[in-house]
């Protein structure tokens, strides 16, 4: 450790954060740094930004308890692979490195957690069991039960102690983070769980390395494998999680994790050849907005403040597509326009749609308790339950069974409906429904109102997510007998824009009823949509969270002309 008094002055503006970082990282111990050097270190303070400092402290902390990362964390990188992006997903113990090699032209997937020795190894394995031991035998009072993360620290402590096992502070927090993760978090795919750019994980089998896809960079490889050990036993938990059970008897399971992930296991080689596997689809804690959308290039604006307009005056709406297309990432962001205080079921085999409201029953499947399946809830029964509830808004995860007949049924005595459904057009998805299975009849899906119609595609060589369509049901051709429809909005693929393809507002039939409903002229239909689209463009432009999103639709409910002017005083100070 440096001594104090040869510690020396660093003079303001002329230092870098880096050389900050250095200087206090000579002195172990924090606690002993001098008033002299702390005053340095304020003087530095005061030219770095103020957004900047919080991140400083950050790397001074860490630097002072942990080393340098490079020294901290693995980075193991296999040859052939340069870093394009890092950042973290569990400061400072898990970050992730997206890989790229040229000669394979291909991304990887590295996660990147405390770089541990052969000896640290070996030790980490016998504390872990002793650790185990002391929390199976052992007595924790119910008070303590919800603070998990304290208890293993404090028996970690207690175990080294009582063993007379001597470890620095590094590898204490080193041992701490992977007894934590083990236990309480999701052993090796822990950090991948905390990452917010993955939608799903998926594992193939024993030996195979784990699969993700991202956000910005589609399906990768990652560097992580499990053992036929390790793979049998992380699947047998996921399922003990989930309140499922899995054996070689039944070794197939779709469950749902605490936090609302998704996952399908199998356990053995009987059914999947290559040995257990599981795929989990990640549950988004961060709610998607129509703004996000319409910032991704998912949506438009006008196709926003079109679909706002439908869901505010209750039109039933079906949003199709094909697997990972955003179906229930739309439906839910349009959700989100349906009025504070108005009564809304939802019904999902899966909890994935999230909701503001407080006038809200989210209802779930629930698998039988037998072999005869007594006690079975599915879809249809949960729909029939709804329509007895009296709510203004029904909204159904995936229709694919005989929940369909039911759906349209409520949808033609008034009820409105918000669905998702698997096809990949217009057409597409009324041949499906007026055919068996599901066998709805053309009289009920004419009261449909809007078909969405969403995909994954490539622009720029980049995946990405779009609504190719918005069409309306309008009637069923007198002569023909077959369901008409219009489309509003279409997709150009060339200038991967959103067009939209009627002359007037009014002409929508959609637009039309409203504006009947709502008994407005013209004029007023094409102001209230100029309105909601300006709104939405300010909305984008100032980058507002969820939570300002709620605010705002909120306040606009209340107040329309406060909002509204508010914005025209923004558009002004920026022509």
């Amino acid at each position: 450790m440096a001594e104090e008094g040869k510690v020396k002055r660093i003079k303001p503006k002329k230092v870098s954060k880096q050389k900050l970082v250095e200087v206090v990282s000579e002195v172990k111990a924090p606690d002993k740094i001098s008033d002299k050097v702390l005053e340095d270190i304020t003087d530095v303070l005061k030219e770095i930004d103020v957004g900047e400092i919080s991140e400083l402290f950050k790397q001074v902390r860490e630097v002072a308890k942990y080393g340098t990362i490079e020294e901290f964390l693995d980075t193991s990188f296999p040859s052939g692979y340069d870093v394009v992006e890092e950042y973290w997903v569990y400061r400072p113990f898990a970050k992730v490195f997206i890989l790229f090699s040229k000669e394979f032209n291909d991304y990887m997937y590295f996660l990147s957690e405390p770089r541990l020795d052969k000896a640290e190894r070996y030790l980490l394995y016998e504390v872990k069991e002793l650790v185990r031991n002391k929390l199976i035998y052992g007595k924790v009072s119910e008070k303590k039960k919800s603070d998990k993360e304290r208890i293993l620290e404090k028996t970690l402590e207690e175990v080294l102690e009582e063993y007379d096992l001597y470890v620095d502070k590094q590898t204490f927090h080193k041992f701490f983070y992977y007894i934590r993760r083990d236990f309480i978090g999701f052993y090796k795919i822990d950090g991948i769980m905390r990452d917010p750019y993955i939608e799903d994980i998926s594992c193939d089998g024993w030996n195979i390395p784990i699969f993700v896809y991202h956000w910005n960079y589609g399906n990768m490889q990652t560097n992580i494998k499990f053992d036929r050990r390790e793979l049998d036993s992380f699947v047998i938990r996921l399922a003990q999680r989930s309140g499922k059970h899995i054996s070689t008897s039944n070794p197939l399971v779709d469950a749902t994790l605490p936090d609302g992930s998704r996952i399908q296991l199998t356990l053995g080689k009987d059914v999947t050849t290559r040995g257990s596997t599981f795929t989990i689809r990640k549950f988004r804690e961060i709610l998607i907005t129509p703004v996000d959308l319409i910032r991704w290039g998912t949506f438009s604006s006008e196709q926003m403040a079109y679909l706002w307009l439908a869901a505010e005056n209750g039109k039933s709406m079906l949003f199709v597509g094909g697997t990972a297309s955003g179906k229930t990432t739309s439906l839910n962001a349009v959700a989100l326009f349906i009025p504070l205080n108005a009564k809304i079921v939802t019904i999902e085999d899966t909890r994935e749609l999230k909701l503001p409201h407080m006038n809200w029953i989210p209802a779930v499947t629930r698998e039988s308790f037998t072999g005869d399946e007594r006690g079975k809830i599915d879809m249809y029964d949960l729909l029939k339950a709804a329509l007895r509830q009296r709510p203004e808004y029904i909204i159904v995860g995936e229709v694919r069974g005989r929940e369909a007949q039911t759906l349209f049924q409520a949808m033609s005595t008034g009820h409105t409906t918000l669905s998702t459904f698997h096809a990949d057009s217009v057409e597409a998805a009324i041949h499906r429904l007026e055919y068996p299975p599901l066998s709805v009849p053309r009289s009920m899906i004419s009261a449909l109102d809007i078909v969405s119609v969403q995909a994954q595609t490539f622009v720029g060589g980049r995946k990405v997510r779009r609504n190719l369509e918005i069409a309306e049901i309008t009637e069923i051709d007198p002569v023909t007998k077959n369901i008409k429809t219009m489309t509003i909005f279409k997709w150009d693929p060339m200038t991967d824009t959103h067009r939209f393809l009627l002359n007037d507002v009014w002409s929508s039939k959609v637009m039309r009823d409203i504006m009947l409903f709502k008994a407005w002229d013209e004029r007023r239909l094409v102001e209230e949509f100029e309105k909601r689209r300006m709104i939405l463009e300010y909305m984008v432009e100032k980058g507002i969270t969820a939570t300002e999103f709620l605010k705002f639709i909120k306040a606009y409910h209340s107040n329309p002309e406060e909002v509204f002017k508010m914005v025209e005083e923004y558009e002004a100070t920026r022509s």
